[in-house]
């Protein structure tokens, strides 16, 4: 039985990743911009990765939004949570296992979701490093 969890296990994780180079292939050919891949595994129970991109005006968010869901419900995704794809100006899109956040810029930069996420990853990485 314990074999079978593994197994299980094992292509969910393939799963996931499968998705999340979906998602990154496909914001970049919606030509968003500064994308910004963040794994989250074993740092947050809030998914397995973060994707944080850029979209120059209100209708490119939200035609890059609306391009990754169709993309991510063709893959399988089925109960898909987005907020934000009217105003066009930070839309939030989330599997359960992948979290995707496109601003305006403006916005994007008034937030700066990735010095929290980015920041944390160099902090866990002085933390493990030798000082001589």
């Amino acid at each position: 039985m314990k074999t079978t969890l593994s197994t299980a296990a094992m292509d969910d994780a393939k799963r996931v990743l499968e998705a999340f180079e979906l998602a990154l292939a496909t914001l970049d050919d919606s030509k968003a911009e500064d994308i910004i891949p963040i794994d989250m595994r074993g740092k947050s129970a809030l998914g397995d990765y973060m994707i944080i991109a850029s979209g120059r005006s209100h209708r490119h968010v939200a035609a890059a939004a609306d391009h990754l869901l169709r993309a991510l419900r063709e893959a399988g995704y089925r109960d898909i949570k987005v907020e934000g794809l009217e105003g066009g100006d930070w839309v939030l899109i989330d599997t359960g296992d992948i979290i995707v956040h496109i601003f305006r810029p403006e916005i994007r930069e008034f937030y700066n979701l990735e010095k929290i996420w980015v920041d944390a990853d160099k902090q866990d990485l002085r933390k493990t490093e030798t000082v001589h």
